[in-house]
């Protein structure tokens, strides 16, 4: 003990050794792990973040919108082969899921350190709820340029018509 502060055998505080320890669990950005952690554990459960579509932070990243013709989804997925993506509508309810692999060496003969890892890379899965009038049979699908742009009709008989009066 010197000076009130309690030393190890080789001279160095407990603050310090607690501080090495943190260091060595740690070695960057506390929060930049921390989001690793969550991703990880996202992916150990295959488990979507969102389930109605409408939660912030999931994969790929959605608008959804609209006309009185359309329903309009835009989902942002650049990097994924559009062959490792699939659409389906079941009981008014659309899924997208697929896999974006990840572009980062897994030759195990090449020696290879990932510093930052914060591109999604794994299975993802998001649905939405359609309305009633959504026509499940008149749906259009395109993936360009990263974005995948789904197109559903919506019934004729749910659309706004002018009635003239006599």
């Amino acid at each position: 003990m010197t000076n009130g502060v309690h030393t190890n055998p080789k001279g160095r505080s407990q603050m310090e050794d607690e501080t090495m320890i943190y260091r060595s669990l740690f070695p960057g950005d506390v929060f930049a792990e921390i989001d690793r952690l969550r991703r990880d554990m996202q992916e150990s459960f295959d488990y979507s973040p969102s389930i109605r579509g409408i939660g912030r932070g999931g994969f790929p990243a959605m608008n959804v919108g609209g006309s009185p013709q359309s329903i309009e989804i835009y989902a942002f997925m650049p990097g994924v082969d559009p062959a490792q993506v699939e659409v389906q509508i079941e009981n008014g309810v659309l899924t997208i899921s697929g896999e974006r692999k990840s572009d980062l060496p897994t030759d195990k003969t090449q020696r290879s350190d990932v510093h930052i890892a914060e591109r999604f890379t794994g299975r993802f899965r998001r649905v939405v709820t359609l309305t009633e009038d959504a026509d499940p049979d008149a749906v259009n699908a395109v993936y360009r340029d990263g974005v995948l742009h789904i197109s559903i009709q919506r019934r004729a008989a749910a659309q706004p018509r002018r009635i003239s009066i006599q």
